[in-house]
């Protein structure tokens, strides 16, 4: 039986607590172990061989038990952290596909040595009150590379912005759609060719491409990576090993942006 996920922080405290019963060597093999996600046996197991038994197991519950209702603000940050690492392990083996963007589906710099990616939907309100972050971003890093990912799942006229977006980025005209969208009203089929006229779109030409196969194929491969990530919702950031859902500001943006520049 898989641990459940609101019981893992429980699961780290523990950790903390055999360290000190147990010694450091074996904490590390358990935590290894119930990071994977071991069962209650296999832990049981484990407490055995390092000579814990069952009243030995009982003590210690009881022990943390009390830790937990003395210091509960010990649990959101155990989750917080935990959710990194899982964010992390999911990041890992996608990060190749992941900031290699749609052909000139990108903003900043596109040689850029640290790379941003964001999904999003013209359709979000979070997503349009980012933009002036964004934007202020990309101002302050010249090394910074945008991806974005069109995620259009929250309107009917979503896909249609997105499609019309990824037709810009193939006439070398995304930044300029791209901001002449979310500078307008919510996507309608007005909206959607105002910004293509504004964005000085070759219209015929971008709504061919528009409905192409392949356009359709890239918005499916966006929703496959999000689900694998985890997102739910727009936008949502990822930036060296580290997922940031929700509109957060340009100051957290920046951190983030520091911190992978350092890693």
């Amino acid at each position: 039986m898989t641990v459940p996920s609101r019981l893992r922080p429980f699961a780290l405290i523990l950790g903390i607590v055999l360290l000190l019963a147990a010694g450091y060597g074996w904490y590390v093999k358990s935590r290894q172990t119930s990071a994977a996600g071991a069962n209650d046996a296999a832990l049981a197991a484990q407490l055995s061989g390092a000579g814990i038994d069952t009243r030995q197991r009982a003590a210690i519950e009881a022990l943390v038990r009390s830790y937990i209702l003395d210091h509960p603000e010990v649990l959101p940050e155990a989750m917080e952290r935990l959710q990194a690492r899982e964010a992390q392990a999911r990041i890992a083996p996608l990060r190749g596909t992941l900031e290699t963007p749609f052909s000139g589906a990108v903003l900043g710099n596109p040689q850029g040595k640290v790379t941003l990616v964001e999904f999003t939907d013209f359709a979000c309100t979070y997503c349009r009150g980012s933009v002036a972050d964004l934007r202020a971003l990309v101002a302050a890093n010249p090394d910074l590379k945008v991806v974005i990912r069109e995620l259009p799942i929250i309107s009917p006229q979503s896909e249609p912005a997105a499609r019309m977006a990824l037709a810009a980025a193939a006439q070398g005209k995304y930044a300029a759609y791209h901001d002449a969208m979310f500078a307008g009203e919510r996507p309608s089929p007005e909206t959607i060719s105002a910004a293509a006229a504004k964005a000085g779109l070759d219209l015929n030409a971008a709504k061919a491409f528009a409905a192409q196969q392949q356009v359709g194929k890239e918005l499916e491969h966006n929703l496959g990576l999000a689900r694998q990530l985890g997102v739910n919702g727009t936008p949502a950031w990822v930036i060296g090993g580290e997922l940031i859902p929700g509109a957060v500001g340009r100051d957290r943006l920046q951190q983030a942006v520091d911190a992978a520049r350092k890693g």
